[in-house]
């Protein structure tokens, strides 16, 4: 005790072993079991952990991301993803996205953006379209009324052309030369013959005949002088027979179109009312356009002339096919569906725990032939984790990310544009990369990398 009635303290005070170890008295338990115990739902402590990381997932300005710091075997890929997910941030819900044929730049595939949920039930469509006009078209053409049509243009230009042929025949034969064909190879081409006691002989036997004393010299010139004058005449008369035959192609591809059309803006113009976006009708438009001026694979009826396999590989595995004449021809009117959403599908928070180029950006598949040629069109675009996070999150370990081969130049800069670019990496494609350039595709991700104190310092 002091003067002033205070008791002083002693300068250490000591703690009794009983006091070392905290211990839980049972009794102060509300249960006997931990199954009578109530499910604690959500993050115990954690508040300023969850306050960071929600300030960061609604940061929606341009270039801001997150950093997690944390332990090794802590589940944190885990836990974030579960702590977006009772978050729920506000973020733009992402289109349906897919790659579709470029008819005026073929190596351009042309990206195709819908509302969400209609990507795939276009490429149904679209494909019920096609399938529509394989079979009706040749059924088109085999019937009676285009089939007279194409008669008469037939005959109309036949008779021009025997009547080009039959004068010349006349006015040659006045001259005793006569027109026949001569075999070269496989092909037998026209060509002018003099006639001598009746028989049609070769231009080049005149000289052997003159030899042979069974022609006068004088005679043999006048009918090489002849034979080449006539020979100039028939260029000009053989001439107007291929421009005739050229226009015969032309009414007939005309006539063709006029009797397919009906049918082919009957298809384009149902998918347009049905898919009312600018892009899809400028699409659709090329379609219809290109269907007409191409109908020759519509001739055979469907099943004709087809391979015992399919030749259009299947989107969601390996490719074996060549890329040369055994391709599908209707191929070039498929839709590639690169990112499809449901109906209900919320903002997507992705996981990818093996960050590899691929994975991240996709690729562009390759088609190989027995020869090991290769080829690859706007059907090979595979998208990767980075378009399936449009809209959302994507999550990853930061010492995969940088590990990983062109990956985290790749990475920022496509963050830094908000444009992902589908291309291979070009250390695996030694001996020449892909040809095709696709359109890139417009996205809005928030990238979560995970790593320690470390790894955060490094990038810091």
């Amino acid at each position: 005790m002091s003067n002033n009635g205070y008791k002083i303290a002693p300068a250490h005070a000591e703690l009794t072993a009983d006091k070392l170890r905290w211990r839980c008295e049972a009794s102060r338990l509300p249960f006997e079991t931990t199954a009578q115990a109530e499910l604690r739902e959500g993050f115990i402590g954690q508040e300023r952990a969850l306050r960071a990381l929600k300030m960061g997932v609604e940061l929606s300005a341009p270039g801001y991301n997150v950093f997690v710091c944390g332990l090794a075997g802590t589940s944190r890929g885990g836990t974030i993803a579960q702590m977006i997910e009772e978050l729920h941030p506000s973020t733009k819900p992402s289109l349906d996205r897919c790659y579709v044929n470029n008819f005026k730049i073929a190596d351009r595939p042309r990206l195709l953006s819908l509302p969400r949920g209609q990507a795939n039930s276009f490429k149904k469509d679209m494909q019920a379209g096609i399938d529509f006009l394989r079979r009706r078209i040749p059924q088109v053409f085999e019937g009676e009324p285009f089939q007279r049509q194409k008669g008469r243009i037939v005959e109309r230009f036949t008779v021009r052309e025997k009547e080009l042929m039959d004068d010349f025949t006349r006015r040659i034969a006045r001259d005793q030369f006569a027109l026949g064909h001569m075999q070269v190879g496989a092909v037998a081409l026209p060509e002018i013959f003099p006639v001598l006691e009746g028989q049609m002989v070769p231009i080049e036997d005149i000289s052997k005949m003159v030899h042979e004393g069974k022609l006068d010299a004088p005679v043999a010139e006048e009918i090489e002088r002849k034979y080449e004058q006539f020979r100039q005449e028939f260029t000009v008369v053989y001439r107007k027979t291929l421009t005739l035959s050229r226009e015969l192609a032309s009414e007939l591809s005309y006539l063709e179109q006029e009797a397919a059309s009906v049918l082919v803006d009957g298809v384009v113009e149902e998918l347009k009312e049905k898919y009312p976006g600018t892009g899809v009708a400028e699409y659709l438009e090329e379609v219809r356009h290109h269907l007409l001026d191409n109908l020759d694979p519509f001739k055979e009826r469907e099943g004709e002339g087809e391979h015992d396999s399919d030749p259009t590989p299947s989107p969601d595995g390996p490719q074996k096919q060549s890329g040369g004449p055994d391709r599908d021809p209707f191929r070039l009117y498929g839709v590639n569906v690169i990112l499809a959403h449901g109906e209900e599908d919320t903002s997507p928070v992705i996981f990818e725990t093996t960050p590899t180029y691929a994975n991240l950006f996709g690729t562009i598949q390759r088609a190989y032939d027995t020869r090991g040629g290769w080829t690859s069109d706007f059907m090979d675009l595979r998208g990767g984790s980075l378009l399936r996070a449009d809209g959302g999150f994507l999550i990853m370990y930061s010492m995969e990310a940088i590990s990983e081969t062109g990956v985290w130049r790749a990475l920022k800069r496509t963050l830094n544009h908000n444009r992902l670019e589908i291309q291979p990496l070009e250390m695996f494609y030694p001996f020449g990369g892909s040809a095709l350039k696709p359109e890139a595709v417009q996205i809005n991700v928030k990238v979560i990398l995970i790593g320690d104190r470390q790894m955060y310092e490094l990038m810091y």
